[in-house]
């Protein structure tokens, strides 16, 4: 069913089948390029309960020496990332050159709240949550994931989104949603990421478009760059293992429209190794967008 899926994606996008390997440099440094790694990459790394805090400086020492600027975080919860206070992750951080960019946390609305349309008591979560990623100098929080079956549910998401996006904006971070590939079907005759990025405030929330999962979407990330301009602000660079590897994803299309869509930062994201060793596979993707040519130093004006 895999094999399926991406020979049908390459047969319905050729646009976005361009160079997927890039030739390396023989001679001189790499170029230092401001790149985040998504946390939840290294999961296998970092363990779980208390070994977690205990396991994150060895790891943070091995991400900073590949290259990582920033990282995302996937662990938030009671007050704590990782097990750690926001101030002790942030200090963790910026004692080896580094900064927590954002951070993929949510809360989901209860289905009496979803009836309602009222979510009052999730907000008191979420006043506490922007508390605690302000303190472990986060500039992102990212809702990674949400499915629902119908424009109603869908509606009162939208709302509730762009209330928490205010929230965050006037404390001074930024709010947005992460994709699946679920979010390019249709409910109730409207694709649902379309839905959410036309009942979403521009002001409030932003999109981190995953451009791998948009092409198993059967989506351009060029065409929505295109359709909504500006509304994607962070974007997790993708690929069934190492980035560059399947040769599915048009990356150098993508970076040429990255002005276009809004990119402020780009982040790795993997969900496995073709060759069993994640730490490979990190420092590879690493190593494909800093010799890539068409990747910029940084989206962040100096």
């Amino acid at each position: 069913m895999q094999a399926r899926k991406l020979i049908l994606a390459a047969a319905v996008f050729p646009l976005l089948m361009t160079s997927a390997c890039v030739e390396k440099s023989s001679t001189g440094p790499m170029p230092q390029k401001e790149i985040g790694l998504q946390l939840y990459s290294v999961r296998s790394e970092i363990g779980n309960g208390d070994e977690m805090a205990t396991k994150m400086p060895a790891l943070l020492d091995t991400l900073a020496s590949m290259g990582y600027t920033t990282v995302e975080a996937a662990n938030y919860g009671d007050g704590k990332f990782y097990g750690m206070t926001p101030e002790e992750f942030r200090s963790a951080l910026e004692s080896r050159g580094m900064r927590a960019l954002s951070s993929h946390t949510t809360k989901h609305l209860t289905d009496e709240e979803l009836a309602s349309g009222d979510f009052t008591e999730s907000l008191k979560w979420w006043d506490q949550a922007i508390k605690d990623h302000k303190a472990a100098g986060m500039e992102y929080i990212v809702t990674p994931h949400m499915n629902v079956n119908d424009t109603t549910a869908l509606a009162t998401y939208c709302k509730y989104y762009n209330e928490i996006g205010r929230r965050c904006r006037e404390a001074g971070l930024k709010y947005g949603y992460h994709n699946h590939s679920h979010e390019y079907r249709k409910i109730d005759d409207h694709v649902m990421l379309d839905y959410m990025i036309e009942h979403t405030d521009p002001e409030n929330v932003f999109f981190q478009m995953d451009v791998y999962w948009t092409v198993m979407g059967q989506a351009s990330p060029v065409d929505y760059f295109n359709r909504y301009p500006g509304r994607f602000k962070l974007l997790h660079i993708k690929d069934r293992t190492e980035v560059g590897q399947s040769g599915m994803v048009g990356y150098d299309a993508i970076f040429a429209n990255a002005k276009k869509a809004g990119v402020e930062n780009i982040i790795v994201e993997t969900e496995g190794s073709s060759f069993g060793d994640i730490l490979g596979t990190v420092q590879q993707s690493i190593d494909y967008l800093k010799e890539a040519p068409f990747v910029p130093a940084s989206y962040t004006e100096k």
